[in-house]
């Protein structure tokens, strides 16, 4: 299933998630923000349990931000994760 998330407080505008059935990842895709440390982190989600890459990236900080590109993705993950219910 592919949630597109529009995201807040970040360099970064728009995450794409792809999740089997099973929640695990398919694919992320995030536009903007730092290219290759972006690119990275979506290739090391590829294949881990949603649930494990919301909790370990859930409330992630960017300096003095609140919030980051992988709290982001944890975002429209559990958002993903919330519709497929």
């Amino acid at each position: 299933m592919e949630y597109i998330r529009r995201n807040q407080g970040t360099c970064s505008v728009q995450t794409i998630v792809d999740i089997n059935p099973d929640h695990t990842i398919q694919s992320v895709k995030v536009l903007g923000g730092c290219n290759g440390n972006l690119k990275g982190i979506c290739q090391l989600l590829a294949g881990m349990k949603a649930e494990d890459a919301i909790a370990r990236m859930a409330g992630t900080t960017c300096g003095s931000k609140p919030t980051s590109c992988p709290d982001q993705i944890s975002k429209a993950l559990q958002e993903a994760l919330d519709k497929m219910q």
